[in-house]
């Protein structure tokens, strides 16, 4: 295995996004995480189109947040996923929610640290299931996948 690089995504916080209090209500972050692991996966040159034509799925099985300080409307952020365990049927990403400005904005792709302003740090544990909803070993069922996200682990 390589050393851990963050794969990086970037977006603005959208006015619906928000709540009363002026700040990003605390369900979208597991919305950006959701972004942030279809994005990794695509810039590993595997989109999640090609992942549920081989017919397997990924659900999540367990996600938690720590929330450090708030996103607001307007801000530019940038979503940090990895991959911290792999294994034949369990998957499980580690995310890293943070403000960035200026040039730390137009930054692209992976990074081996996260840069910015911590917002919230997460976690999301999944699992491959075929349709039927049955576990199944992703090294059998998409050998070339497995091969890439163990590259990123």
């Amino acid at each position: 295995m390589t050393e851990m690089r963050w794969h990086q995504h970037q977006l603005r916080v959208r006015y619906g996004e928000t709540d009363q209090m002026g700040v990003v209500y605390h369900p979208n972050y597991l919305t950006w995480f959701e972004i942030g692991r279809t994005e990794f996966i695509r810039e590993l040159g595997y989109p999640y189109r090609r992942i549920e034509e081989k017919g397997l799925l990924l659900p999540v099985i367990e996600a938690g947040t720590s929330f450090k300080k708030p996103a607001r409307y307007d801000d530019v952020v940038k979503i940090y996923t990895r991959v911290v365990e792999i294994s034949s049927v369990r998957l499980r990403f580690a995310y890293e929610i943070r403000r960035v400005t200026g040039e730390a904005a137009a930054d692209t792709s992976f990074s081996f640290e996260p840069i910015g302003e911590l917002l919230v740090i997460g976690t999301t544990s999944h699992v491959w299931v075929n349709p039927s909803w049955k576990p199944v070993r992703i090294e059998k069922e998409a050998p070339e996948l497995w091969l890439l996200l163990n590259e990123h682990a």
